[in-house]
């Protein structure tokens, strides 16, 4: 068990087996019993960057979802290697059988920043997804490695190079490579202010889906950078979730 933020709300922290190596998560699960759909929540940054809140996924566990967020593997005391969308990316496709012994066959995908490009590679190699939100994803590693600087250094060591030196690397990561493959709708909610994912992240996987005609949805934020105002952020938390309740029926 643990410690939840939300009196209606029950936490556990979970271990749980992908591809041979115990990796955890946290599940948020709302203490009224019901017939509630899943939301695997993938969080963003790296190790112990952007690590899971109790309080944000209790925050959708409280609009009636059970919520499960991996850690990603070589975290909190998970087995493994965070290698930011590379193996790790299984993490989130067995989290899928995860979330479904708590939930019902309904599973959405709600990914922040780098948990981005963990979403589109779990509706890629699941069929079973019911819709796919990112917020302020990442959708191409080549184009964060251009945008950010800072993350350069991290990208080299995990990935064996830049994109001109190990391009393969990079090119495994893309999921816009096999997009076609989703067969969930998708949302993209992005702040047009972002510095810490362009918007031409967003831009591209909008783009990528219309050719491919595959059903999809933009929100666009021109006042707003990577985190939303707290008032902003809880009205498109409800707004997100009314989207998933729409994608079931």
């Amino acid at each position: 068990m643990y410690p939840s933020p939300n009196p209606h709300v029950r936490l556990t922290e979970i271990v749980y087996w992908s591809d041979g190596l115990r990796v955890k998560g946290l599940l948020a699960e709302p203490k009224e019993a019901g017939d509630w759909s899943g939301i695997l929540y993938l969080r963003g940054g790296i190790q112990s960057i952007g690590m899971v809140r109790p309080a944000r996924i209790a925050q959708f566990a409280a609009q009636g979802f059970v919520v499960f967020a991996p850690y990603y593997r070589g975290n909190r005391g998970g087995e493994g290697r965070d290698e930011f969308a590379g193996a790790d990316r299984w993490d989130a496709v067995h989290a899928v059988d995860v979330l479904k012994q708590f939930s019902n066959e309904k599973v959405h995908v709600l990914a922040f920043s780098r948990g981005g490009i963990m979403a589109l590679w779990t509706a890629v190699l699941r069929e079973d997804i019911t819709s796919v939100v990112t917020w302020a994803g990442v959708t191409d590693t080549v184009l964060t490695y251009k945008e950010r600087p800072d993350m350069r250094r991290m990208m080299k060591r995990l990935y064996g190079g830049t994109p001109n030196t190990a391009l393969t690397a990079y090119e495994e990561r893309n999921p816009l490579l096999r997009l076609d493959e989703v067969k969930a709708p998708v949302l993209i909610i992005h702040g047009l202010k972002d510095e810490n994912v362009y918007p031409g992240q967003a831009y591209l996987l909008e783009e990528a889906l219309k050719m491919n005609g595959q059903t999809h949805e933009t929100w666009y934020f021109p006042e707003y950078t990577h985190f939303f105002p707290p008032a902003a952020n809880r009205k498109t938390a409800r707004a997100l979730t009314e989207w998933m309740r729409r994608q079931e029926q």
